[in-house]
C-alpha cells in the first residue's frame, strides 16, 4: 500500500457531508444525555454515559446503513441491501445490555425503567442517524415526560395508600 493509497483510502467522501454527518451524531449524543441524566440524576446504574454512547453507537449504526445503500450500485451482486437488519441489530444489541439491567431480587423486579429507557435511546439514536429530528424530540419529550410525571404520581399514590393505614 502507497502513501497515496493511504490518503485516498481516507479521504474518500461520504454519501452525507460530514458537517451533517456531526450533527446526527452530536443530536443522538445530546438527546440520549437528556434521558441519561435523568437515569444518573436517580442514581440509576446506566445513567448519562451510558446512555449518550447507546445513542451514539445507534446513531452511527444508521448513517453507515444509509452509506452502505448509497453505494449499493457499486457491489450489486455481492451486497443486498435491507435496511432493517441494521435497526434489527441495534435493537438486538440493545436489548442485551437492557436485559442485563434488569434484577429479581428480594420479590422484585428493579431496572425495567433503565433497561427501557436504554432501548428507547437507541431507537432515538436510529432516529437522528436516518435525520427523523422531529421524532428523535418528539420521542425524547415524551420519555422525560413520562419518567418524571409518573415518578411523582406514584410517590403521591403510594404515599396516600400509606396515609389511610
Amino acid at each position: 500500500m502507497t502513501w497515496d493509497d493511504f490518503v485516498n483510502e481516507i479521504a474518500q467522501p461520504a454519501f452525507l457531508p460530514w458537517e451533517l454527518l456531526l450533527l446526527r451524531l452530536a443530536g443522538a449524543v445530546l438527546l440520549c444525555g437528556a434521558i441519561g441524566f435523568e437515569r444518573e440524576s436517580r442514581d440509576r446504574a446506566a445513567g448519562l454515559r451510558t446512555h449518550m454512547l447507546i445513542g451514539l453507537a445507534a446513531a452511527l449504526y444508521s448513517l453507515l446503513m444509509l452509506e452502505l445503500v448509497s453505494r449499493h450500485d457499486e457491489f450489486p451482486d455481492m451486497v443486498r441491501s435491507d435496511p432493517l437488519r441494521i435497526i434489527e441489530a441495534v435493537t438486538g444489541g440493545v436489548a442485551f445490555l437492557a436485559a442485563g439491567m434488569i434484577v429479581f431480587s428480594q420479590g422484585k423486579v428493579r431496572g425495567l425503567t433503565t433497561g427501557a429507557s436504554m432501548w428507547l435511546a437507541a431507537a432515538i439514536g436510529v432516529s437522528t442517524g436516518i435525520g427523523l429530528w422531529w421524532v428523535a424530540l418528539m420521542a425524547t419529550a415524551l420519555a422525560l415526560i413520562i419518567i418524571r410525571l409518573m415518578m411523582v404520581a406514584e410517590k403521591k399514590a403510594f404515599s396516600d395508600d400509606q396515609d389511610d393505614n
